[in-house]
């Protein structure tokens, strides 16, 4: 375990958020002999203070801070006040995120060349190809332990899944299987394979999902070179007359402000919190917020196109027994605009708990047609739909006008509205859903729209040049060497796949960058 770093000493890098960006690369740079101090905002639970109840922890886990919502999606109106279900704690979302770890794919990193442009839509090619990632998407998923990779048995199926692989039978569909999962399917890295108890959002009890929690954070601090500071949140990043980043701002575990030099400083707050973050710290030098010359800091807000399918059945499936998200459809992830849309998406096997699907099925809703669904809970199958949402403008993280946190700064607003793409691809993937169970002998089916999900990204994108983004193509702010920013808010275009494997694997190339620019003196 490292020693405090002293305050005054700016020598180290400081990273801001502990989870799929933040404690990869804190732990990458910790084993490179780099001195590395995280300041994460929400506690430390260890894995076996989970609780496998769904509203217990909800409440312990869950990013509850006040945050306003507007646009006209579904989310603003039914849960204004939860844009996002995320996570405030050390490990970041990796403690509640369901496991599913897919590379994008090569056409994906193109969108722009490869759809065309599409009117309202803020398409970019990404700065890096496919080949630029792909020896570290194989690292990270030996980093995982991803099932399906490196010779890794799948997990088994459980009844959600044998449901949705007879319906994908059903329909001709070709690559169905368990997914390629960062879950144990036998024991590896010192954790134990999955046990099947099907509270992968409440985190993993077993600690046989991967998570940085429990993973990439205690390997860093066993070098003596990662310090993690919990319970701190940043609240501006400070920089000197060149514009160099000097240290961060941050209110300790104790309520009293502290600053934190740094010779380096990498936001990985999460897509909300990481843009606020970067507008919070406007300056004379930076009016508009840091490294926001472009005016895109906030912009092009993605969170993939997601909405459910679920169906009952004659027959009890009781959906809720093992692992939540090991089933995955791909054959709709393909570029096929004869569908009547661009990209495409991904269909994996959900399921929600009793408390969750009440709440979440049709908030407020009554009456026979909503109670009995409920009744039927256990004769229940489901799927969750995940596809590539376009990037616009004027999807946007912003500070609000009037509303203040506990430390007198702006809360987050969160605006969002679907483009046509994203309704026409979310009406194809309702109908194909639904055409999948029905074929099976589903007695009712019900599309869900969209609730309050963990991906988040775009609003500090990468881009070749400055004027279209945030971030070069290693993650580093254009406008300040020694900024940088290491979470899903710099991908360009959100692509079809969940975006955990890509965001680990930018992070362990970040870190070599990093170390390579500190070793040669650049930054």
């Amino acid at each position: 375990m490292a020693a405090p770093y002293d305050l005054t000493d700016d020598s180290v890098v400081v990273i801001i958020g502990s989870g799929a960006g933040g404690g990869t690369l804190a732990n990458e740079l910790a084993q490179k002999g780099i001195d590395t101090v995280i300041l994460e905002a929400g506690a430390r639970h260890e894995y076996d203070s989970f609780v496998n109840d769904e509203w217990a922890s909800f409440s312990q886990l869950s990013w509850l801070d006040n945050r306003t919502t507007s646009g006209d999606w579904r989310v603003s109106r039914d849960f204004p006040n939860l844009p996002a279900w995320i996570v405030k704690a050390v490990g970041g979302t990796t403690t509640h995120w369901a496991g599913a770890s897919l590379r994008i794919q090569e056409h994906e990193f193109n969108a722009l060349t490869n759809y065309g442009a599409v009117e309202g839509a803020n398409l970019l090619d990404w700065p890096i190809g496919y080949d630029d990632l792909e020896p570290y998407y194989t690292k990270a998923e030996d980093k995982m332990g991803v099932t399906g990779t490196n010779g890794r048995e799948r997990l088994p199926g459980n009844n959600n899944f044998k449901v949705l692989e007879a319906g994908a039978k059903a329909l001709g569909y070709k690559t169905c299987h368990t997914g390629n999962m960062a879950i144990n399917s036998a024991d590896y890295d010192g954790r134990m394979s999955c046990q099947q108890t099907g509270f992968c959002f409440q985190g993993c009890k077993w600690g046989a999902k991967w998570s940085t929690l429990y993973t990439e954070i205690p390997k860093g601090e066993e070098t003596g070179k990662l310090e993690v500071r919990p319970n701190s949140q940043v609240l501006t990043i400070e920089h000197d007359d060149s514009g160099k980043v000097t240290g961060v701002v941050y209110v300790d575990k104790d309520g009293n402000q502290q600053r934190q030099a740094a010779r380096i400083v990498c936001v990985a707050g999460n897509s909300i919190e990481s843009p606020r973050l970067l507008l919070n710290s406007a300056s004379s030098k930076f009016p508009d917020g840091l490294a926001n010359g472009s005016g895109q800091v906030g912009r092009n807000y993605m969170r993939h196109l997601t909405g459910s399918v679920y169906a009952i059945f004659e027959e009890p499936v009781n959906m809720h027994r093992g692992t939540t998200m090991a089933g995955i459809i791909q054959d709709e992830a393909r570029h096929d605009p004869s569908r009547g849309f661009v990209g495409g998406y991904e269909l994996e096997t959900l399921s929600l708990g009793l408390p969750f699907m009440a709440a979440f099925l049709d908030p407020g809703a009554w009456g026979r047609t909503f109670t009995t669904a409920l009744d039927h809970y256990n004769h229940m199958a489901g799927m969750w739909i995940v596809g590539e949402d376009m990037p616009q403008e004027s999807n946007a993280i912003t500070l609000h006008a009037e509303l203040k946190d506990a430390h007198g700064l702006p809360i987050p607003d969160v605006r969002f509205t679907d483009h046509p793409n994203d309704v026409a691809m979310r009406n194809h993937a309702y109908q194909q859903g639904q055409e999948l169970y029905k074929a099976v002998g589903a007695t009712r089916t019900f599309p869900t729209p969209p609730y309050p999900s963990t991906h988040n990204l775009g609003t500090n994108r990468m881009s070749e040049r400055p004027e279209d983004g945030v971030v070069n193509k290693w993650g580093q702010a254009h406008e300040i060497d020694n900024l940088f920013v290491s979470d899903g808010s710099q991908f360009t275009t959100g692509a079809a796949e969940n975006p955990t494997l890509t965001i680990v694997a930018l992070a362990i190339r970040q870190a070599d960058y990093i170390a390579e620019q500190m070793g040669s003196g650049t930054i």
